[in-house]
């Protein structure tokens, strides 16, 4: 016999499971709208460019870039545990605006001897460089936003999904931001774990950090300003210019470091 307790569990159920279903149908949905691309095809560089201080533009210096496995990867085998401050980035040949960036990471192994300090389990990801083909020969770092990665060193709190200002300058908690970098309010990561990192870009407007899904640092107004190591006069009379675009390129500074599944998703 069918009561009406019966009638009302049945029709909970019956809207549970359509809910349920109608939700994954809408992810489904997002997802198949999302159309991310694979910037890294996990067999040669093809469509990257490197660029080391003291070598000139596409020379892979000491094989510094190597793929393995369809990991790209900062190797340091050749260096013979001297770095010499040989600060390397590796440039897609493309330039964007408006994004989002996602990969994995982490870090292995150690940090060659003569490495400083503050790059022992750093990396980073530099958004809205300028064009690697000036940078020139000495440069350290290009001007850029650098969402910067940092592996735990075993004990402390270690944040990563930073921000540093190479050449430039931007907006939090509308005030204008000008020392050179901020910690996130992320976990710390410390060995050898993989770690999800994705960066929402819009244009000059916003960025915003997120680390293992958690959005860890926000902030506005990218433009032109601070400190630079190349051609100070230039960047000098164009401060306060906003930052509405540029190249995206992952950095070598000393440590071991793994990047796989890197995509973009333009917007």
């Amino acid at each position: 016999m069918v009561t009406n307790y019966n009638i009302i569990i049945i029709t909970f159920c019956t809207i549970l499971l359509f809910n349920c279903k109608n939700q994954e149908k809408k992810k489904d949905e997002t997802q198949k709208k999302e159309n991310w691309v694979k910037l890294f095809n996990g067999k040669d560089l093809n469509d990257w460019t490197i660029k080391i201080k003291g070598q000139p533009l596409g020379v892979n210096y000491k094989n510094t870039f190597v793929i393995e496995n369809e990991i790209l990867k900062v190797n340091y085998d050749e260096y013979n545990d001297s770095f010499n401050e040989s600060y390397g980035h590796i440039y897609y040949n493309k330039e964007f605006s408006n994004y989002k960036f996602r990969m994995q990471y982490r870090f292995i192994g150690e940090q060659l001897k003569d490495g400083a300090g503050w790059a022992t389990r750093n990396s980073g990801i530099m958004v809205h460089c300028e064009d690697p083909k000036n940078i020139g020969l000495n440069q350290k770092f290009p001007v850029s936003i650098e969402v910067q990665l940092l592996g735990g060193l075993g004990s402390g709190n270690r944040p990563t999904g930073n921000l540093c200002t190479p050449g430039t300058n931007v907006v939090m908690n509308d005030e204008l931001f000008t020392p050179h970098c901020v910690s996130s309010k992320s976990k710390t990561y410390n060995g050898d774990q993989w770690v999800n990192v994705e960066v929402e870009v819009r244009n000059d407007s916003i960025i915003k950090h997120f680390i293992n899904g958690e959005n860890v640092l926000t902030y506005t107004k990218l433009q032109i300003g601070g400190s630079v190591d190349y051609n100070e006069a230039y960047w000098k009379k164009i401060e306060g210019t906003p930052l509405k675009k540029g190249y995206i390129s992952l950095q070598s500074e000393s440590h071991p470091v793994e990047f796989k599944n890197i995509e973009i998703l333009e917007l």
